[in-house]
């Protein structure tokens, strides 16, 4: 009896083990216009527990750490993950949990992120890996994902701090006017302002260069009448980047702050904005 106990003991906790141990392998979907000098990864799983994604090269391994065996769902790349890029950032996009890099590839190669899902049920959870060969140190975003804030009144005033120059009078006026389902064109043409007026060299070069990528993905979908809310959190992503980041003037900050202000509103109300 003894005996019998002690093997299915045994038995359940290898069982156990070999669960929580569990590895996926999955290679990229590489989707080109990437390479060694910049690049970007998008790697989406479902998590119930904790788990840890390693990402080599255009080879990923998924690793259950606890809880319910993890999924993939996508992973997808410009290029491959170089062994040494000179700029690196990861960025946590969607999830309730937390998600933190643990390794940055510039050691040894290899980037690992692990993700915390503390609640009961699944969860979908979504992070970028973007390089670039600028040099500096890595940029990462170590966090859970920030819900939306909650809708805005429509009738609001966004508040921008109007400087008096021809240009942005001239985008004041817009303003005034029927905007909602011209947003993202203003936002190009801000942009558009900002690299011409604009110290653009390294990383504000790069960031900026991002920020019309993820727009442009954006805009062909709307276009196509298909509303993707990805791709918005995409654009949000890259122009608080931008913001955050970039060496701008006083009044251009406020500007894309004030862009950044409305496609937040518009992933809220998108419907409102003419897309279905």
């Amino acid at each position: 009896m003894h005996t019998n106990v002690f093997v299915w003991t045994i038995s359940l906790v290898t069982l156990t083990g070999a669960a929580t141990a569990q590895t996926l392998q999955r290679r990229a979907t590489i989707t080109g216009g990437g390479g060694p000098d910049q690049g970007k990864c998008t790697i989406e799983v479902v998590v119930d527990g904790a788990a840890q994604v390693e990402i080599r090269g255009d080879s990923a391994t998924l690793r259950n750490l606890a809880g319910q065996p993890p999924q993939w769902r996508r992973f997808q790349c410009t290029a491959p993950l170089p062994a040494n890029p000179g700029e690196f950032r990861f960025q946590g996009i969607d999830g309730r949990g937390q998600q933190q890099l643990i390794r940055d590839p510039r050691n040894g190669g290899t980037a690992i992120v692990r993700i915390d899902d503390p609640q009961g049920g699944s969860e979908g959870y979504t992070f970028d890996l973007i390089w670039s060969r600028g040099g500096g140190g890595p940029v990462t975003e170590n966090r859970g994902y920030a819900p939306p804030p909650p809708p805005r009144d429509e009738h609001r005033d966004f508040g921008y701090d109007r400087d008096g120059d021809a240009y942005h009078r001239d985008r004041d006026e817009y303003f005034r006017g029927d905007w909602q389902r011209r947003l993202f064109n203003r936002v190009r043409e801000d942009l558009v302002h900002v690299q011409r007026e604009s110290f653009q060299g390294g990383g504000d070069r790069y960031r900026l260069m991002r920020a019309f990528d993820e727009l442009d993905d954006l805009q062909r979908k709307l276009d196509a009448g298909v509303y993707d809310q990805r791709e918005v959190d995409d654009v949000i992503v890259t122009l608080r980047d931008v913001v955050q980041d970039n060496r701008l003037r006083p009044p251009d900050r406020d500007m894309l702050a004030d862009d950044l202000d409305r496609v937040r509103d518009f992933r809220n109300r998108h419907r409102d904005f003419g897309a279905r």
